[in-house]
């Protein structure tokens, strides 16, 4: 479906229910047109907060000293997967901060480790910016698929949102490398950060059209209290879950999770991403006292249910909204 930026810009302003509607309606037949009624499961392991880096959105960022810190060894988060495994789950996603004594040959142990194990299993990072040839070291050990959100497409606004050592050049160079290396590649953006509008949304749907990724999070601005946006509102759910279903028509094959932070805003936040054109769930599998300890924005939902019972709780909402719960690898339709 090609929209023009007219037309887009709309679509992204509408307040009209119908229109809304007919829209969420539009993405949930452009994701059933390649996906059918499948909702993918993903095990988060969330295994390290420390970063290097400091965000200022972000509240694992290097300088927020009130923050507990922890990282979990390989062991530990070969438990995650193998409680991950024992409920279904074909892939499983280690998120971080940017953590240097997570050195390349340590993740590239934890890799293989996890490949050795469950050699048929996606195995997904989310750990930021690296060298190409460390992207590449990861995916010859096993790695398949990669998020890192741009974030946001304008120099400007990336140099509103991060400090100075990091650059918008830098985080597109990743995501090319990702993608010529041939991982699964995730991009993405928050929808309601400081100093965002209309036509830099509008030029974030532009860029996802024209990177292609295989994946897309998209999901509302959350404000930590120990952040230089602390005093900043969270995104809006409405053009939150807007943006999702635009993103959805745009990039009809992608896989588009629906987000822990439009869950934290709303009760029912990931049945209301589902019905805009989500498909993948990432119940998570961190243990229950480090989760709490990731926390990127305030009030971050962390279920506090055991890893069955999320898990069975999260089977029952999706077959309840007419879907099918999927613990298969679920890749990418390119």
């Amino acid at each position: 479906m090609q929209l023009n930026d007219d037309e887009l810009l709309r679509l992204i302003t509408t307040e009209d229910k119908s229109e809304i509607e007919s829209l969420f309606a539009q993405a949930r037949k452009a994701r059933e047109d390649y996906y059918g009624k499948s909702i993918y499961f993903r095990g988060l392991i969330e295994f390290t907060n420390y970063c290097k880096n400091d965000c200022y959105y972000c509240g694992i960022r290097c300088s927020n000293s009130k923050l507990e810190r922890y990282r979990l060894s390989q062991n530990e988060i070969l438990d995650c997967c193998r409680r991950g495994d024992k409920l279904g789950y074909k892939t499983f996603v280690l998120q971080g901060g940017e953590d240097p004594w997570f050195s390349d040959e340590r993740l590239a142990q934890i890799i293989s480790a996890i490949r050795s194990e469950f050699p048929e299993h996606a195995i997904t990072l989310s750990i930021g910016e690296h060298s190409r040839g460390s992207y590449e070291l990861f995916f010859r050990e096993g790695a398949n698929r990669f998020l890192l959100r741009h974030e946001t497409s304008s120099v400007d606004h990336y140099a509103k949102l991060h400090p100075p050592s990091m650059t918008l050049e830098n985080r597109k160079r990743c995501l090319r490398d990702l993608k010529e290396t041939g991982y699964q590649t995730g991009a993405g953006f928050m929808v309601g950060t400081p100093h965002q509008t209309l036509e830099l949304l509008l030029a974030d749907l532009r860029y996802l059209e024209e990177l292609q990724p295989e994946m897309a999070g998209v999901g509302p601005f959350i404000p930590h209290k120990d952040t230089p946006f602390a005093a900043h509102p969270a995104g809006n759910l409405s053009l939150s879950l807007k943006m999702l279903a635009l993103v959805r028509i745009i990039l009809p094959k992608a896989l588009i999770p629906a987000t822990t932070a439009i869950s934290t805003i709303a009760s029912n936040g990931r049945e209301l991403a589902l019905n805009a054109g989500a498909n993948v769930i990432m119940p998570n599998l961190t243990p229950q006292t480090n989760k709490k300890l990731y926390q990127i924005y305030d009030h971050k939902l962390t279920d506090e249910d055991d890893a069955v019972e999320n898990h069975l709780r999260l089977v029952e909402m999706i077959r309840s909204a007419g879907l099918e719960p999927d613990m298969g690898r679920g890749d990418a339709k390119r």
